[in-house]
């Protein structure tokens, strides 16, 4: 650093990796600032500055005094140990003291008393909740959530029926036929810890896992328009179960509140999804798989009708960064679920996840959310890709897939709950908007009391064109 990038600095002003200080006399107090940085990002105190960012300099002899009390700060007053970097700079006003610290390896950084300090904006604070100093024991690798025992549950909890296909299937071995015991096995493949099935083992092999990891689910919105705070929406799930069934049904939700696109496919065809499968698939494995446990919320799942958004708790563990992971770099977060993971989900754990996810639909956002502490992936939605059926001339296959689903479950006359039933959707302005009102508007289907549309009798049936549209284009003739 020169003369010019520290005014550059001290222009901007104090932040959460830049500290000004005008001395410092204790080496406790100096031990905070750094410990507060070895635990974030990382950073700089910068010695000989006013709070509001004025030089004011240190005398030569300030500076042997300062190196020594540094020394003595980070060797004896910090624990384990920091190794920080110290540079004078010299200013019209005298010298400045620049004293680099890098993220620490091993966090949390105590100080002599036990505390653990972080950055809080510009200033520091001394962290007290348990969940944060979980967060930082797992930064160092001393514990992994997904180990956590989780002290409620039993053998009982496991189904060992889906854990032995999952072994037969990996390594060739029945566990039945060959006499294999649980608690043992469990234990050698790290699914259980001190005696007791530990998290990754009851949200992979659990019957209930909700009933233990209350948080460890998905909660599923789809709203009609682009903002969250819309108090209408079209469809919603709580999404329960084992790491696998959370995947399947979640894929189930996004697939049935997108748009199906014809493009060159038959009219009998369910047309292709607006965003191609991979693009979603390995997005929602990721916040599946490394979400931050210690964090107590859910995944979210929202769909509007611009964009999806996956959002996994926790951000991006370390230093790790949106543009790395982009590139093809990670860093496992829970390393025992993502080990058993790739071998139950479509999961490689190899870094290219997203590399895929974004050669597929490059509209992708990544955004990391630290202050928030969550991580956010937003899918952009195409433009104008729900096409207008025609409602004159031939029947020519532009129609949603929606409209085409619809048609195919019809048989003679039918409730509208029947064919909501049919169609597996259990929101009915979703039906009516998406579906029902497409349909009619296409007169694929008409009612069977057009002058009483709110009777309780009503019925709907296909059309002349709705029966040509089933029957193929080799049938346009039977149109009206």
């Amino acid at each position: 650093m020169d003369a010019d990038e520290l005014r550059a600095i001290l222009a901007c002003g104090e932040d959460s990796r830049h500290q000004f200080k005008r001395d410092f006399t204790n080496a406790d107090a100096l031990a905070s600032e750094l410990a507060a940085l070895a635990n974030g990002l990382g950073g700089q105190i910068l010695i000989g500055v006013t709070d509001g960012g004025r030089l004011v300099g240190l005398a030569p002899q300030d500076i042997g005094r300062l190196n020594q009390l540094l020394s003595n700060a980070a060797s004896q007053h910090v624990r384990p140990p920091l190794s920080p970097n110290s540079q004078n700079i010299q200013t019209d006003q005298g010298l400045v003291l620049v004293v680099t610290v890098s993220p620490g390896i091993n966090k949390p950084y105590m100080d002599l008393q036990g505390r653990v300090w972080v950055k809080n904006g510009a200033d520091k604070r001394h962290v007290t909740a348990r969940e944060e100093m979980q967060r930082m024991f797992q930064a160092s690798g001393l514990l992994q959530a997904d180990q956590v025992p989780v002290r409620d549950a039993s053998w009982a909890d496991i189904d060992e029926r889906a854990f032995g296909r999952y072994v037969e299937r990996r390594y060739k071995q029945s566990p039945q036929q060959d006499g294999l015991v649980l608690p043992p096995l469990f234990e050698n493949l790290k699914l259980s810890t001190d005696g007791v099935p530990n998290l990754a083992g009851i949200l992979l092999f659990g019957k209930n896992p909700e009933r233990h990891l209350h948080v460890c689910m998905i909660a599923a919105v789809c709203f009609p328009g682009v903002k969250l705070s819309e108090s209408h929406y079209l469809d919603s799930e709580n999404i329960q179960g084992t790491l696998e069934e959370q995947y399947q049904h979640g894929l189930a939700f996004i697939r049935r509140n997108l748009h199906h696109v014809q493009g060159n496919q038959g009219f009998n065809s369910l047309g292709l999804l607006e965003i191609p499968d991979d693009a979603f698939i390995e997005l929602l494995v990721n916040a599946l798989v490394h979400r931050d446990f210690f964090t107590n919320a859910t995944v979210r799942l929202f769909i509007f009708a611009d964009r999806v958004e996956i959002i996994s708790p926790g951000h991006l563990p370390d230093n790790l960064t949106p543009e790395q992971i982009r590139t093809g770099t990670s860093n496992r977060r829970n390393k025992v679920l993502a080990e058993h993971a790739a071998h139950i989900l479509p999961y490689r754990g190899l870094g290219t996840g997203v590399p895929r996810a974004l050669h597929a639909w490059p509209k992708i956002d990544l955004v990391d959310e630290r202050d928030a502490n969550q991580f956010r992936a937003v899918l952009w939605r195409p433009r104008n890709k729900q096409i207008t059926p025609q409602v004159t001339g031939e029947v020519t296959g532009e129609v949603t897939g929606e409209v085409q689903r619809l048609l195919m479950v019809m048989v003679g006359e039918m409730k509208r709950s029947e064919i909501q039933g049919a169609l597996g959707l259990k929101h009915e302005d979703h039906f009516r908007t998406a579906y029902l009102q497409p349909a009619l508007t296409a007169k694929m289907i008409e009612m069977t009391l057009p002058d009483k549309p709110r009777s309780s009798k009503q019925r709907y049936r296909l059309t002349q064109r709705g029966q040509a549209a089933l029957a193929g284009p080799d049938n346009k003739e039977q149109q009206p």
